[in-house]
């Protein structure tokens, strides 16, 4: 048997090559082919049984064996299994759209929802058939039979734009490599980043430092180097990636307009007047002018904060750094040291404490006391040494999910941190199917026999990831199309994520999972209080950023015509005049590799980090008020937030937690934007 056609248990990670692809993927859409033509007869009943519950077990199928494929394409790239995942992306595609207009499968659903089944449905079915004809109509069902080829035209050279967006910057960011022979030139950069980059130079037989644009390799140059020439030659690489200021054939800025252009036209075909019209149709906000509203009010609280943040870190540059102007590429490194004059500590110092070894232990021991679960090592194959997994289960034993956690950068890797599911519960031929899913981020790897060790920024990132992981292992919904993450608004996904990345600021919750690399002290009191207090350092800067790229996102996406005459750069820059405060070097490219945007689903959607944490930030306070360790406030987060899934509107769920609707004081109490 081809091993991507094993349903049986986990993904066969050591069976797999590329050459299984293509003949996996022809049989699954055949087969789903001839079933849907099947099901979606006259003649078959409009059930949950008959129609309904074998549509799913065919798209499952064909989700898991082609999220495997995608799942490889992100975290063990090569060429091989790039041309087979790109040869292969325009077939699934099709499948799904014409899946999304099928009129038989359309009427048969219309039908179970008008027919005497549907009142006897459990609360998640019915909310599964009513995504259902929403998605329908979303996807063209509706549409006359010129507009909808039109339509699956758009959505297959879509997604392969998007694909070759994600491969572009991937190739352009493992392009670049500076060498420096010259101690001087690497003042000032932390040990560890110089031992990683002493390796990197050392495998490839060149002597001194090798220094890339992955995280762990640029962030340390940026934010540490003395040598301010390093840090502008490493910037302008960083911002210039996948641009026309490299090679030509990975430039993304054509790419950016025929998505935006293409988006706007499929919009349209449906009657919406914008792309985010339509991609807000199925999300927790109601509109765009909503939406831009709540963006404009969070940004006219928090600019005056980011003005202040910018004259304080300008006024040291010059008084203490002897920076008179201060660049784009000098900003971290001033930062750095200006909050290391005033809160006494650095980040390296307590990146010395956060060893990966007391890090995982100790955010699942978290999660264990909050909700009375085990979180122990299991055996299973994986795609690369470093990873590691996990099962979940409950004190009695039962199991509950697992994970792969793949912590380390690599080369074959895309950027950023993401979950992603493997395997999503549901309950099957009487019994349930437990999830499993992929945890993936970008720290450094460990040099030597010495363990990996995290900034505090990076072990907030990983609770963050857990956080989406724990949204879809802890579900208690036992029907496919809004268990776990399925189903839940793309504006609320961020809740539970960014809720755990409050846990990483309460003493109890850290002291535990420290080490110092040196004597294996755990995390003095005194040091945390310092960092408490610089909690909040900057946080107006952080915010207005976070604002621009969101507006920039909406606008693009809303009132922009890409035919207008205006260029996206043009678009950004007038953003940038109204919220931001540091406004970048002209050379800046920071579109060609907004991959959320443009190759990662958060399209007329990025502002939902910010939505999010207003939901996030009021539901810990909560936790503040009973006690951040109170296992019956974890019990009723998991029971009305992480059980319920999809499977009733996140306002709901939201509301049934908290007793009442979200406010923002919470965010800005939680951020020190509070007069």
């Amino acid at each position: 048997m081809n091993p991507l056609l094993d349903f049986s248990g986990l993904p066969r990670f050591a069976d797999f090559t590329p050459a299984l692809v293509t003949p996996a993927v022809d049989q699954l859409l055949a087969e789903n082919r001839a079933l849907i033509e099947r099901i979606s007869a006259p003649g078959v009943p409009a059930t949950w049984r008959d129609f309904v519950q074998p549509l799913e077990d065919a798209n499952e199928r064909l989700h898991r064996a082609w999220g495997v494929v995608g799942h490889l394409n992100a975290v063990m790239n090569n060429p091989e299994l790039r041309e087979v995942y790109n040869s292969n992306l325009p077939k699934v595609t099709q499948y799904y759209t014409e899946l999304g207009q099928h009129p038989g499968l359309y009427a048969r659903f219309k039908a179970l929802r008008q027919g005497t089944e549907f009142a006897s449905l459990t609360p998640a079915q019915k909310k599964i058939v009513e995504n259902e004809l929403r998605d329908f109509r979303l996807g063209g069902a509706e549409l006359p039979p010129a507009k909808k080829t039109r339509f699956k035209e758009i959505n297959e050279r879509l997604s392969q734009l998007s694909s070759r967006f994600s491969d572009n910057l991937l190739d352009a960011t493992n392009a670049f490599a500076h060498y420096i022979a010259d101690p001087a030139a690497v003042s000032g950069i932390p040990e560890d980043a110089l031992a990683a980059a002493r390796d990197a130079a050392q495998s490839e037989g060149k002597p001194g430092w090798k220094f890339t644009l992955h995280a762990p390799s640029y962030l340390p140059v940026m934010q540490h180097a003395g040598n301010r020439s390093l840090r502008e030659l490493m910037y302008r690489a960083y911002v210039t990636r996948a641009s026309e200021f490299g090679k030509p054939d990975w430039d993304n800025t054509s790419l950016i307009t025929e998505i935006v252009t293409l988006r706007r036209e499929q919009a349209r075909l449906l009657d919406f007047a914008n792309y985010a019209e339509y991609s807000l149709e199925p999300k927790m906000a109601e509109s765009p002018r909503q939406v831009l509203d709540f963006l404009n009010e969070l940004a006219a609280r928090a600019k005056p904060y980011a003005e202040r943040d910018l004259r304080e870190v300008t006024d040291f540059a010059q008084a203490e750094l002897g920076l008179d102007r201060l660049e784009a590429w000098d900003l971290a490194f001033a930062s750095e040291k200006l909050r290391e004059k005033r809160y006494a500590f650095s980040d390296q110092e307590v990146k010395r404490y956060f060893p990966e070894t007391k890090v995982l232990p100790g955010m699942f021991k978290l999660v264990e006391t909050l909700y009375g679960l085990r979180i122990e090592p299991a055996a299973a194959t994986a795609w690369h040494p470093d990873v590691r997994f996990f099962s979940i289960t409950d004190r009695t034993g039962t199991p509950i999910g697992q994970f792969y956690v793949d912590l380390h950068a690599r080369p074959s890797k895309r950027g950023g941190a993401w979950m992603d599911d493997a395997i999503t519960r549901r309950l099957k031929s009487g019994r349930v199917q437990a999830p499993v899913a992929y945890l993936n981020c970008n720290f450094s790897a460990p040099v030597g026999d010495k363990p990996a060790h995290f900034t505090h920024e990076e072990v907030t990132t990983l609770f963050h990831e857990f956080g989406h992981g724990l949204h879809h292992l802890l579900t208690r919904v036992d029907d496919l199309g809004v268990s776990g993450i399925n189903g839940v608004e793309w504006d609320a996904v961020e809740l539970p994520s960014q809720f755990m990345e409050n846990f990483c600021w309460e003493f109890a919750v850290l002291q535990p999972m420290t080490a110092h690399a040196d004597t294996g002290e755990p995390l003095p009191r005194a040091l945390f209080d310092k960092m408490l207090a610089a909690k909040n350092f900057q946080s107006g800067l952080q915010t207005v950023r976070q604002l621009e790229f969101a507006l920039f996102d909406l606008h693009l996406h809303s009132d922009f015509d890409p035919a207008g005459g205006k260029s996206v750069l043009e678009l950004l820059d007038e953003v940038r005049a109204r919220v931001a405060v540091v406004l970048p070097p002209s050379y800046n490219r920071f579109p060609n590799n907004f991959s959320h945007v443009f190759a990662g689903g958060y399209a007329a959607g990025y502002y939902s980090y910010k939505w999010a944490e207003v939901l996030s930030a009021d539901a810990y306070s909560l936790f503040e008020e009973n006690g951040v360790l109170d296992p019956p406030t974890g019990q009723r987060f998991w029971n009305e937030i992480l059980g319920v899934g999809g499977s009733r509107p996140a306002l709901e769920s939201f509301v049934a937690f908290r007793g009442r609707e979200p406010k923002i004081d919470a965010l800005l109490k939680h951020s020190g934007m509070v007069q």
